[in-house]
């Protein structure tokens, strides 16, 4: 799950509690004006508006998914219009109206507590008006028991909504950890495990952001280790590996920040030169050559070049998005550096020109 959809789902939350509150309010005002509880105004001005408005909200709301209405506001519209109604109805009773004010009560109360489950302001605002009407026409009689049926459902919202919040935070940390987790595996699933360096999805992502903003001026230079099976073979292969580490250091040291260095093969890496020049790649690769020669890593089976190790390199220019062009001429270029002796760099260019 992503923040985007973190939030969608809260967006959805908050649509569906508004829908059901206003579901609520239509269905009790239609059976208030069909079944009264006493045959006397069953309908009023304010029922009506309840339930024309509540029939239009619902029907806006579906047509607009889009746009959010404010809840606190429509909360307390809506309790205001309740109380308005049992202010009208009440005194037109001629027996004692204390069972019409609950019941007119808990069916307020009822709706809110359903609608506005883990949402203990708008619960309040739309409750309040009709407690404060019953609570004056009620004239002290049973006041204790109206303010506790009042009372009760705030402190079980207000008791979820701390448990709604905890959980809330907990699944939002969970969500942002585990978010960070999978950036760091796509990380490591793009760098080669023993050099650090970016393996060829990582290559490949970097490729495609490198030309996506600037497809001119770049090299692509591939380079490797002169008779390193041989190296492998009697060194060992735990040495073999000490061996591509510091050699892999060696590269990333000689190059810029903004160059793309990558274990290509086994033995093979690849590094794209960005934005430079002709010159200055044929340099990069020198500086490459040279420092890895630098490292004095001891190598007696590259006795016809070198007593330790060497890497031969091959230079191309990418031209355009033609990558697979560039690593062709490259490779050629590396190939027949290394049949004219090994330790050496030779350009496309050069090769060319033969």
């Amino acid at each position: 799950m992503t923040a985007q959809s973190w939030r969608s789902l809260r967006i959805k939350k908050y649509q569906f509690s508004l829908r059901l509150f206003l579901f609520l309010n239509l269905t009790s005002s239609l059976f208030s004006m069909v079944s009264p509880v006493y045959h006397v105004a069953a309908v009023t001005l304010p029922l009506l508006t309840i339930t024309l408005g509540s029939a239009g909200l619902l029907l806006s709301h579906w047509v607009w998914r889009e746009k959010k209405i404010n809840i606190p506001a429509i909360s307390i519209l809506f309790g205001c219009l309740w109380a308005w109604h049992v202010a009208i109805k009440s005194p037109l009773m001629h027996q004692p109206n204390f069972s019409y004010l609950v019941i007119a009560l808990l069916s307020v109360l009822f709706v809110g507590a359903i609608a506005f489950s883990n949402n203990i302001i708008a619960f309040t605002l739309h409750s309040l008006p009709v407690l404060t009407v019953c609570l004056f026409l009620g004239e002290g009689d049973q006041w204790v028991r109206m303010v506790f049926c009042f009372a009760l459902p705030v402190i079980g919202i207000s008791i979820q909504s701390v448990i709604q919040k905890r959980n809330d935070n907990f699944a939002q940390g969970l969500m942002f950890r585990l978010l960070e987790e999978r950036q760091t595996l796509n990380d490591l699933s793009m760098l080669d495990p023993l050099t650090g360096l970016y393996n060829r999805r990582g290559l490949q992502n970097r490729l495609d952001t490198l030309l996506s903003l600037d497809a001119s001026g770049h090299y692509v230079l591939l380079l490797d280790i002169d008779y390193f099976k041989a190296y492998n073979d009697h060194y060992g292969h735990m040495m073999g590996d000490q061996a591509l580490i510091q050699v892999s250091a060696a590269v990333r040291d000689a190059v810029r920040s903004r160059d793309i260095v990558t274990r290509y093969g086994g033995e093979e890496f690849m590094v794209v030169l960005t934005s430079t020049t002709a010159e200055a790649a044929l340099q990069t690769a020198e500086r490459i050559r040279q420092r890895v020669y630098d490292l004095k890593i001891p190598h007696m089976f590259n006795h016809s070049v070198a007593t330790n190790v060497t890497v031969s390199i091959g230079l191309a220019p990418l031209l355009g998005e033609e990558v697979e062009t560039a690593l062709e001429q490259a490779d050629k270029a590396l190939y027949e550096a290394k049949h004219l002796g090994r330790n050496n760099i030779l350009t496309s260019e050069a090769l060319t020109g033969r």
